[in-house]
C-alpha cells in the first residue's frame, strides 16, 4: 500500500545537526539515508537545483560533511511503502545480544535465522531491529554474517568506525575465525584451503559460489579441534574474505559443514538432523582488529543448540 508521506512532518525545511558519526560522509550519501524512500534522482536534482546547503552554502554531490556542520534539507513528500513494524520479540533478541559498545561500535552476538540486513524477502534484520531497539542512534553494517550463521557481528557508531574498519577488512588487515563442523574425516588436522572462488548468479536468482581458475584468490586456514563419529569440530581462519569462502572451500576438499543447504552432502545431513542438527553447522566465533591505537579482540561461545547436538553426537 502507498500513502504519502512528508517527510518534514509539516515543519518545512529540516536543519539537522551534524554529528561525529557522519564527519568525511558525503552529502549525497548522507541524504539517501536520512531520506529513506526517496529516489536517487530526486536526491541528485535537490542537489543539482541548490536547495541542500551546508552552513548556508550550496552542497554539490560530492561535498563531505563535517562535525558541527548544520545542513539544511528542503521540504519533499514522497510515496513511500510503509513498513511493518518490527516484530517485540525480534527487536528484544537482538538487544539483549550485544556483548559490547564504546563509542565506534556495537557488537552482537547474532542469533541464528536472523539476517544481517533487510531485503530479498526478509522484512527486519539485525541493523533493522537494533536501530528500532535504539532510535536515536546512529547505527552501521560493517560487515555481514549469513542469516543461518550466528556469532560476532559489528556495527559501527560513528563515521571513522565505519570506514576504518572496511579499510582493514579491505587489507585483510582483520583476524576472523569461525567454528564448523566437517563431515567425514579430513587427513590432517591442520591444514589450509588455497582455490579462487567465483560468485555468480543462477537464473531464479539464486547466488552461488564455486571453484574456478577465473575467481578472486581465496584461501582458509582450518584446524581441527575435537573429534565426532564421521565429523570434525574444525576452526576456520579466513585469510581472505569471499561471499560462502568456508562452506565452498569445505565442500571443494570433501568434506562440507554439515547441515549446509546449498553446499553440502545430502545423505550426511538426513543422518545428522536425525541427531538433533536443525542448520548449518558454522558459527561466527571470534573477530579482532587494532584501530586508532587500540586492539579490539570480540569471542563468543558456540551456541547452546550446537553444544547440544554435539553433546547428541558424542553419546
Amino acid at each position: 500500500m502507498q500513502t504519502a508521506t512528508s517527510l518534514d512532518s509539516g515543519q518545512g525545511v529540516r536543519l539537522v545537526d551534524i554529528g561525529p558519526e557522519r564527519d568525511g560522509q558525503r552529502v549525497d550519501n548522507a541524504l539517501m539515508t536520512l531520506l529513506k524512500g526517496v529516489p536517487r534522482s530526486l536526491v541528485y536534482r535537490l542537489l543539482r537545483t541548490g536547495q541542500v546547503r551546508i552552513n548556508g552554502k550550496r552542497a554539490k554531490p560530492e561535498t563531505r560533511l563535517a562535525d558541527g556542520d548544520i545542513l539544511r534539507i528542503p521540504p519533499v513528500r514522497v510515496a513511500e511503502r510503509e513498513e511493518g513494524v518490527a516484530p517485540s520479540g525480534m527487536v528484544k533478541a537482538v538487544a539483549d545480544a550485544v556483548i559490547f559498545e564504546d563509542k565506534h561500535f556495537l557488537v552482537i552476538d547474532k542469533p541464528v535465522g536472523i539476517a544481517a540486513h533487510g531485503g530479498s524477502g526478509v522484512s527486519h534484520g539485525a541493523i533493522e531491529l537494533l536501530r528500532a531497539a535504539r532510535p536515536n542512534e546512529h547505527l552501521e553494517l560493517v560487515h555481514r554474517l549469513d542469516r543461518d550463521t550466528s556469532g560476532v557481528l559489528v556495527l559501527a557508531r560513528s563515521r571513522p568506525g565505519l570506514t576504518g574498519l572496511q579499510a582493514l577488512i579491505r587489507e585483510n588487515q582483520v583476524t576472523k575465525q569461525y567454528l564448523c563442523l566437517m563431515t567425514g574425516t579430513p587427513r590432517k588436522a591442520k591444514f589450509d584451503v588455497n582455490a579462487p572462488l567465483l560468485k555468480s548468479v543462477l537464473h531464479g536468482g539464486e547466488r552461488i559460489v564455486r571453484v574456478d581458475d577465473a575467481g578472486k584468490p581465496s584461501l582458509t586456514f582450518f584446524q581441527e579441534l575435537e573429534q565426532y563419529p564421521g565429523a570434525r569440530l574444525m576452526q576456520a581462519t579466513l585469510g581472505t574474505g569471499r561471499t560462502h569462502q568456508i562452506r565452498v572451500h569445505a565442500q571443494y576438499i570433501g568434506h562440507p559443514l554439515a547441515g549446509d543447504p546449498k553446499y553440502g552432502d545430502e545423505e550426511a545431513n538426513k543422518r545428522l538432523r536425525a541427531k538433533g542438527l536443525k542448520r548449518m553447522f558454522l558459527h561466527a566465533s571470534r573477530m579482532s582488529f587494532d584501530l586508532g591505537g587500540r586492539n579490539y579482540d570480540f569471542s563468543v561461545p558456540l551456541p547452546d543448540d550446537l553444544k547440544v547436538f554435539l553433546d547428541n553426537l558424542r553419546g
